[in-house]
């Protein structure tokens, strides 16, 4: 018998098959690599049929729909962008964007219950993740959108936990903070009545007792005038001079003023614009490598300038050009730190840490190590990351 057969309990490989996955696996990403380059540039219809072209290659990943409901929220069509994040909550019932997202939908189109209801997935779900600074401002937010028992005891027992981890950690403890604003509101102010004035004392004429009153009569109006005149034209006669330093005490000089430390030099406002045109000409004229360090030097620029906003759409530029680059991946969970996004921080930390294990790269694991010892020490999910 030619040939062999394959062993029970075994499927038999097809021809090309691992070939094939990478192949579709590398249209997935190209498709959703076109998705944020599009979106960055505000090609918003561009944006969706990439995204659209993602989801359809890969059916079963909520990213693509999720990344959908995200554009259709720019272009204000909200009830396709909550059908959006519903189709991502579908294959994905924890996606913390998807949950975000629709959360704001509902907002923005003043469902507060409903959006009140997303919030409390969403805390549930970050709570169970041992995430609970995030969660405590999930739960928050819905107690501020709908108020109910059940909410209120949900924040409660999620500052009970909070409070054993929010010491030296930022983030807990703004979220503490803003919690206990809620579940007890500032009392308000006692008025304190201002009391009424004594009465002035009598008191006897002046003119009976005042031993140093001026001269009254011709001596009077004489002496008034010369001191007017002094005051008017600030200059006296040498005898004048004399008698008055003679009477009076030396005045002590004046200590030497402290020379006032030097302003740090203010960096150009539009140093990170002028940075991310000269990077886009670059991306014009085929130089990728210049145009992907034009993009990080502007998102650096951004972010010096607290442009944040503007230095993550330079970063998801970037991405398009350098996917696996670390300083890139450094720059962006840095800045999701900045803006208080601790959720999605830790996932670029652990996409990081996955990367120093495939290279073998004890940089980027020494870097990642004091990233996450300066901002993240508390944070269960990146523990074991440098352990």
């Amino acid at each position: 018998m030619s040939g062999s057969r394959p062993r029970p309990g075994r499927r038999a490989p097809r021809p090309g098959g691992a070939t094939a996955n990478g192949s579709l696996y590398e249209r997935y990403k190209d498709a959703l690599r076109r998705g944020h380059v599009a979106a960055l540039r505000g090609r918003n219809e561009a944006a969706v049929d990439a995204y659209g072209e993602a989801a359809s290659i890969a059916p079963d990943r909520a990213l693509p729909h999720a990344s959908i409901g995200g554009i259709l929220v720019k272009m204000d069509r909200l009830d396709e962008a909550a059908a959006a994040y519903d189709r991502a909550l579908a294959l994905a019932p924890r996606d913390e964007g998807a949950l975000r997202g629709l959360a704001d939908v509902h907002v923005r189109g003043d469902r507060r219950t409903e959006a009140a209801a997303v919030l409390d997935r969403l805390a549930d779900s970050l709570a169970a993740a041992g995430r609970v600074a995030d969660a405590t401002d999930a739960a928050r937010r819905a107690l501020e959108l709908a108020e109910s028992r059940p909410r209120r005891q949900q924040v409660e027992a999620l500052v009970g936990r909070l409070r054993e981890a929010a010491s030296g950690d930022e983030a807990a403890e703004r979220a503490l903070d803003q919690a206990l604003r809620v579940l007890e509101p500032a009392a308000p102010e006692p008025v304190i009545a201002e009391p009424e004035p004594e009465p002035e004392p009598e008191t006897e004429s002046a003119e009976a007792h005042d031993v140093d009153a001026e001269p009254e009569g011709p001596d009077a109006d004489r002496a008034s005038a010369e001191v007017a005149e002094a005051l008017a034209t600030d200059e006296g006669g040498p005898e004048q001079e004399a008698a008055a330093e003679a009477d009076a005490e030396p005045e002590p000089e004046p200590e030497p003023e402290a020379e006032p430390e030097p302003e740090p030099i203010a960096e150009p406002a539009g140093l990170g614009i002028a940075l991310g045109a000269a990077a886009e000409a670059a991306l014009h004229a085929g130089d990728l490598a210049s145009a992907h360090d034009g993009l990080l030097a502007a998102a650096r620029a951004h972010r010096r300038a607290g442009r944040l906003s503007a230095a993550v759409d330079a970063c998801y530029l970037a991405i398009g050009l350098a996917p696996s680059d670390p300083d890139l991946h450094f720059l962006l969970a840095e800045l999701y730190l900045d803006r208080g996004w601790n959720g999605q921080a830790v996932d670029k930390l652990l996409l990081l840490g996955r990367l120093a294990d495939l290279d073998d790269d004890a940089a980027v694991r020494a870097r990642l190590c004091e990233l996450v010892s300066a901002r993240l020490a508390d944070e269960p999910r990146v523990a074991g990351l440098c352990a």
